[in-house]
């Protein structure tokens, strides 16, 4: 159970933060002690971030809540500690070579795969939708009333995260086990891509819904149900895949395959 006490920055007067909350608070200050601590593992709480991996799966709703503690505790609400984004590139590294050895990479190959999967598919593509997702949020999700708050773009950041690492699970590591084994998914089976397209529905399922629940976390925001509006294009997409055959691990193996030669 969470403690209850909690920090609440000194104002003055009209209600802003005093000169030195304000300069420790800065976007600024928080980057660079978030860069410092990738430095220094002993400081990351690694046993908080398994946990926190953990309930994405089972309880996303209870990782949220601790992103409310530390709101009122240290005054923000993206992630201090780099532990999660370290394990999640752990994750990602593991997959990826098992992605290449499962595709009978090379030693080369498989290392160009995991340098596009980390630094284009990971960070690349995790900026960019932060960004997106911050603008958005920022520009037509905010209530009126709400003026002084505003959606960080750490919390973005983390948003996606986590949105992504049931996704990674179950594409990049769980996929492996089928796609030339149990049932070939990469295949034109029917029973293959049936398989395959359902953990694809499943993992992107993952990923709308976790990033709902992260922008609907946060009390000054309004509307966040459009956020689970891709779902009816999800189901489409999942029912017309299976009725004309699209396969999408298949098309993520050659994609994989295709980017590495």
């Amino acid at each position: 159970m969470l403690p209850t006490t909690s920090y609440t920055p000194q104002s003055h007067g009209n209600g802003s933060l005093g000169s030195r909350d304000s300069a420790r608070h800065t976007a600024g200050a928080k980057r660079y002690k978030y860069l410092r601590r990738l430095l220094h593992f002993r400081q990351m709480d690694f046993d908080f971030a398994i946990w926190q991996m953990l309930y994405l799966f089972t309880s996303p709703q209870r990782v949220y809540r601790n992103f409310h503690y530390r709101k009122q505790t240290k005054d923000q609400w993206a992630r201090d500690d780099p532990a999660f984004l370290v394990l999640l590139s752990i994750w990602l590294c593991v997959s990826t070579i098992g992605f290449g050895l499962v595709l009978d990479m090379g030693f080369v190959e498989t290392l160009k795969l995991l340098l596009w999967v980390v630094f284009i598919d990971c960070i690349g593509v995790g900026l960019l939708i932060s960004t997106l997702m911050w603008v958005i949020t920022n520009k037509y999700l905010i209530k009126q009333p709400c003026k002084d708050y505003d959606v960080e773009w750490g919390y973005a950041f983390d948003v996606h995260l986590n949105a992504f690492y049931p996704l990674l699970v179950i594409l990049h590591f769980l996929q492996l086990f089928f796609i030339n084994h149990i049932v070939v998914i990469n295949s034109d089976w029917f029973v293959g891509y049936f398989v395959g397209n359902t953990m694809w529905l499943i993992a992107i399922g993952y990923y709308v819904y976790i990033t709902f629940l992260g922008y609907n976390a946060l009390p000054f925001l309004k509307n966040t149900v459009v956020l689970l509006y891709p779902f009816a294009l999800l189901g489409l997409i999942y029912v017309l895949s299976v009725c004309l055959g699209w396969n999408f691990t298949k098309g993520l193996c050659w994609f994989y395959k295709y980017r590495v030669q």
